[in-house]
């Protein structure tokens, strides 16, 4: 397929905040960045206490989870293109404060029904669905509106600051969420989560920054086919984008395929109660903590197409850890192997983010994150199939010894890419 002519981008006001101070010096960046580390610690308490609540409270079983897992993430498939036409019609920030407090409701109701006694696992599908789609576009506007918020040539220090903030919730997400669960039950742990949506919706109606509306196509009436057909046609047109883009289709998938079984790995094969858990999984947000602490230096030193070529093969091999491991200090060499992932996955989310968002005109830019997120996360829940069935049909540990090695293939479609 021919490479098609360089896009120049189109310029973005930049933000005036010297880079001496940083960005979190800035009012409306250190909003979002709140508003980020709110929402962020929410959706961890949901990756451990929503699995939980099937796995504990209904009982569910290992396809049952990795079905729940699935509706978690099927909004990717149902809305994934669409999402990106719409948001790019919009301005970003009252789409992300609307999908927060929507969530925020949403995820309200398991507590409720559970104290009703009408919590079903079929209650968890559909909240598990509903809060999905909700997620495409909130994740679609938010991707899409930082580029607006720090200008282009803030990119990686807006990406990795914010990756650093991630990666903080991720070691306090599950360390909290794990008390919690063991003290108060995994529904009523979902309030955390509802609480964190909604403050983080307040705080991003606090940004001020003008946001301008979006200017028109080439045809003064939008329509929806075409609008997705070109944000398509730039993205699968483009060897950097496209090689991105199915990358992360893999890692996504065998990630899933992995983690759906690991909540039952640790629980039912290593006897951990919930705060175990928690433990375990802070470790995951320590190694992405380091990961966003070193991103910018390693982009910066590498540069970001080697970085996101060498991530997978360097920090997915030791994932094989973990079906190795046995009650003791085998388990904590495993939980540094889940580090050095999460390390590895923020180094190189920082690097593709931001080269993905330099690569693309702002006019296009809620249609190529909305078409790499079609495909990449696509694959995430029929990881939570395949993680369902492999672990009913071969074992828990089987599965996760597929998940490790999927997760290392990833590296081979940006190897194989043109420098």
């Amino acid at each position: 397929m021919p490479t098609p002519p360089a896009h120049k981008p189109t310029s973005s006001p930049r933000t005036p905040t010297p880079s001496r101070l940083g960005l979190l010096r800035a009012p409306d960046f250190g909003r979002l960045s709140a508003a980020t580390a709110l929402g962020q610690l929410g959706d961890r308490v949901i990756f451990l206490a929503l699995p939980l609540v099937a796995i504990v409270s209904l009982h569910a079983d290992e396809f049952q989870v990795g079905l729940l897992t699935a509706a978690t993430t099927a909004g990717s498939l149902l809305v994934g293109l669409p999402a990106g036409a719409w948001v790019d019609r919009m301005r970003k920030r009252p789409v992300m404060i609307s999908t927060d407090l929507a969530r925020a409701l949403v995820l309200a109701t398991v507590p409720m029904a559970w104290w009703a006694d009408l919590l079903t696992i079929w209650w968890l599908y559909a909240v598990a669905l509903t809060h999905g789609v909700l997620t495409v576009f909130f994740d679609v506007a938010y991707v899409s509106y930082l580029p607006h918020l720090v200008g282009r040539g803030n990119l990686v220090e807006g990406n990795a600051k914010l990756s650093a903030i991630r990666s903080v919730t991720s070691i306090s997400g599950p360390g909290v969420a794990g008390p919690l669960v063991g003290w108060a039950g995994a529904p009523a742990t979902l309030l955390v989560s509802s609480v964190g949506m909604a403050l983080s919706g307040l705080l991003a109606m606090g940004i001020r920054k003008p946001e301008e509306k979006p200017e028109p196509g080439p045809s003064a009436r939008p329509q929806l086919g075409r609008d997705i057909r070109e944000g398509l046609r730039f993205v699968i047109r483009h060897p950097a984008l496209r090689a991105i883009m199915v990358g992360d289709a893999i890692f996504n998938l065998f990630l899933v395929t992995y983690q759906t079984m690991l909540l039952v790995f640790l629980e039912r094969d290593m006897g951990l109660d919930s705060f175990g858990i928690g433990v375990v999984l802070s470790g995951m947000g320590c190694g992405a903590l380091l990961g966003a602490l070193l991103a910018t230096r390693l982009a910066n030193r590498l540069g970001q197409r080697r970085v996101i070529r060498l991530a997978p093969l360097v920090t997915c091999p030791p994932t094989a850890l973990m079906p190795l491991a046995r009650p003791g200090w085998s388990l904590c060499a495993a939980a540094l192997g889940l580090a050095a992932l999460s390390l590895g996955g923020v180094v190189r989310v920082v690097a593709q983010s931001s080269l993905q968002q330099s690569l693309t005109p702002d006019r296009l830019l809620g249609r190529m994150n909305a078409t790499a997120r079609f495909v990449s996360w696509g694959g995430i829940p029929l990881g939570g199939l395949l993680g369902g069935a492999s672990g009913t049909v071969f074992g828990v540990t089987a599965t996760l010894w597929i998940g490790a090695i999927g997760m290392t293939a990833s590296a081979l479609p940006n190897l194989l890419s043109a420098p």
